[in-house]
């Protein structure tokens, strides 16, 4: 059997519903793996479905705000009654900060980011290794950011720190977890063409400014990591674990 056959396989896929996190989805689901979607948009969610139908795999979409303990608790629990278990959980939802100026920027401003985009891969992490500790291990990936690395972006405080925190949750816990048959890893993705970054990848001064810096030429789309998400939730990625694999085009080499 192939290493990249997710037949059998069970991931789960938080924000799953548009974006990063459904073009991750499809590949999983495409690769052979029944998949669990977590949204907050019952509506995006249904849509996700539908799209993810074409496919020949068992697909759940489940309402879930990965920032609330109990809600990621129940997710799970019906993530594992329903398709039988969680063997790749990857920790995908985020939100953007508020465009304002550091000094401007208000305590529930950055709580508001932290909570979910640090705070969510927490929860999520720890929710699905107690359940992989007990069946036999998996694998933990966090969709982190080019922008938890040592760049920096003005305006963007709290978002990069959440990701730059996400990268010292992986490394912790890919020593700690490795007892248990459960590696832990993270994609740092570049600029990828989401609803997210419309902002940014629809402007033509920032792309007049940013493409000369960009080995592809192009911004990325979902689709670009869907290699690697199929990778590092099977067998093929056995005995990889504590990385941060950065998808940019090249944008941070130059």
């Amino acid at each position: 059997m192939s290493p990249f056959d997710l037949s059998g396989r069970v991931a789960v896929v938080t924000g799953g519903n548009g974006g990063i996190g459904l073009g991750l989805a499809e590949a999983l689901a495409e690769a052979g793996a029944d998949v669990a979607i977590w949204g907050t948009n019952p509506a995006k969610n249904d849509a996700a479905l539908e799209v993810l139908s074409r496919y020949p795999v068992k697909v759940l979409a489940r309402v879930c705000d990965v920032g609330d303990a109990d809600q990621v608790a129940d997710a799970l629990a019906e993530t594992v009654a329903t398709l039988g278990g969680v063997h790749a959980l990857f920790a995908n939802a985020g939100i953007g900060g508020a465009d304002r100026k550091f000094i401007d920027l208000s305590l529930d401003e950055w709580r508001q980011v932290t909570r979910i985009n640090l705070d969510g891969v927490f929860l999520t992490f720890q929710a699905a290794a107690r359940h992989m500790a007990e069946h036999g291990g998996g694998s933990l990936i966090a969709v982190s950011s080019i922008m938890g690395t040592n760049i920096g972006f003005p305006r963007a405080q709290a978002y990069a720190a959440a990701k730059a925190g996400v990268g010292g949750l992986v490394r912790s816990c890919a020593v700690e977890l490795a007892r248990y048959q459960i590696r832990v890893n993270a994609i740092l993705p570049g600029y990828v063409q989401t609803a997210l970054a419309d902002g940014l990848t629809t402007n033509e001064a920032f792309t007049a400014r940013t493409m000369p810096h960009l080995p592809a030429r192009r911004w990325g789309v979902p689709a670009d990591l869907g290699g690697l998400a199929v990778y590092l939730a099977g067998d093929a990625s056995k005995y990889q674990t504590g990385t941060e694999t950065i998808v940019d085009g090249g944008f941070t080499l130059t």
